[in-house]
């Protein structure tokens, strides 16, 4: 065995990315070939399964910290920049729907924390690059097909969300939308033409917390979010892992997550609120918190799906 340079060595990597892109193409076509797929069995679970995955998910942080940072300072350093752009603009309304997403897209997010967790459960050697080995799974081309479902269901919240902001509190959104070719089609304009422009960051959440006006956003926004929140946790909390692990069809897949919540109301419940407490607090005060929450939370989804289904 040759000890390689970094040039030897980063050339092969990218060689290996681009051999792994290639199959994402052919994976698109093996979509078709894979739906309506014997579905797996879907285990009982209690609380304690729950807790267990949780824990489980520490250690496999502890045992990858430094390559998972390493991953995961992206998540954080994109949520800083975000941050400071709604801090510094007319969408400031926009930044706990923006927070409360990450529930939404955060799924597809830890695919690669699957996939190390996957590894390790195998034995095998796991590093940062082993983030890359999910473009070799076969069911790749329904992975990004369900992962451009959830992007279009955060941006879907997005949108409720600042129409909820608007209507409870009678703003006018022409800041935000505006007509086009005098027709009704919407564009997004950033912008001081005549939509919300909280003075302060204190004058905004007195806005939303002293007010009635603000209360009822806030009662209305959160129920309107779970709503959101729900449906990306049925349709993707065993679907992702599923396809990473087995060749399945998407169809079984998102079937199987959804009967794998119903089937187990109490313990899904409970680890909602393990997402939801844990998403909180790594947000505050700049999202800083997500280096941690977010690897702890993906390698714990990957033991959560291994006590949901029977192994083939």
């Amino acid at each position: 065995m040759t000890i390689r340079n970094p040039i030897e060595w980063g050339g092969s990597q990218l060689a290996g990315t681009a051999r792994a892109l290639s199959a994402v193409g052919h994976s698109l076509h093996h979509v078709q070939d894979t739906i309506h797929s014997p579905a797996p069995v879907i285990r009982r679970i209690d609380n304690k399964d729950v807790l267990d995955a949780v824990r489980k998910g520490f250690e496999d942080f502890q045992t990858y910290r430094s390559d998972v940072v390493l991953l995961c300072i992206v998540y954080a350093a994109v949520g800083l920049v975000l941050a400071r752009f709604f801090f510094g603009s007319d969408l400031l309304p926009l930044l706990f729907p923006l927070m409360s997403g990450f529930a939404i897209i955060g799924p597809f997010a830890a695919l690669a924390l699957y996939e190390m967790s996957r590894m390790h459960e195998k034995g095998e050697p796991v590093s940062w690059a082993s983030a890359f080995d999910v473009l070799k799974a076969p069911a790749i081309g329904s992975i990004m097909i369900l992962g451009a479902g959830l992007v279009a269901l955060f941006l879907l919240w997005i949108l409720t969300a600042w129409i909820i902001y608007a209507q409870t509190l009678h703003v006018d959104v022409g800041g935000i939308f505006a007509k086009v070719d005098n027709g009704t089609r919407l564009i997004f304009v950033p912008g001081d033409q005549g939509g919300i422009t909280p003075t302060s960051v204190g004058a905004f959440l007195h806005q939303v917390f002293m007010t009635p006006a603000g209360q009822m956003l806030i009662v209305v926004g959160c129920g309107v979010g779970f709503l959101f929140a729900l449906a990306a946790m049925m349709i993707s909390v065993v679907s992702f892992p599923l396809l990473l692990d087995q060749d399945i069809g998407l169809d079984t897949a998102v079937s199987t997550s959804v009967k794998a919540v119903i089937a187990n109301p109490g313990p899904m419940a409970l680890w909602g609120l393990v997402v939801a407490g844990s998403l909180v607090l790594g947000s505050i005060p700049t999202f800083l918190g997500l280096v941690v929450v977010i690897p702890v939370l993906g390698h714990a989804t990957w033991h959560l799906y291994r006590k949901l289904i029977q192994p083939r």
